[in-house]
């Protein structure tokens, strides 16, 4: 079996295709979002996550959306999640078949 690479961690977006390309450092882009210094350090240090308030913040600044950073952030936490509890997750079974018309109502509103 093929060896899985690591959730990947906004923070190593951020630093990969936002601050080496621009030559930025993660003091100058808190002082642009208004944001303490530390706080884009850890997050390009991948110690900590981003929040709905730095995703707006990001998206202003970097020219992206606030989705973008959220994303990414909520992709990452459910594999880390995924990843710590994957035996848990082996032994739950579905309550509810495919093809149950709740399912079907349930599908619609995960789109939104």
């Amino acid at each position: 079996m093929a060896k899985r690479l690591p959730p990947l961690h906004p923070g190593e977006v951020l630093r990969e295709e936002f601050l080496t390309p621009l030559g930025m450092s993660p003091g100058a882009l808190a002082k642009v979002t208004g944001v303490p210094r530390t706080r884009i350090e850890r997050i390009a240090a991948e110690t900590t996550g981003i929040t709905a308030d730095t995703a707006l913040r990001l998206g202003k600044a970097l020219n992206t959306s606030a989705e973008l950073w959220m994303n990414l952030q909520r992709k990452f936490d459910l594999e880390m999640a995924r990843l710590a509890i994957a035996r848990d997750l082996e032994k739950i079974a579905p309550v509810i078949q495919s093809g149950h018309e709740e399912t079907a109502a349930w599908s619609r509103l995960e789109k939104q």
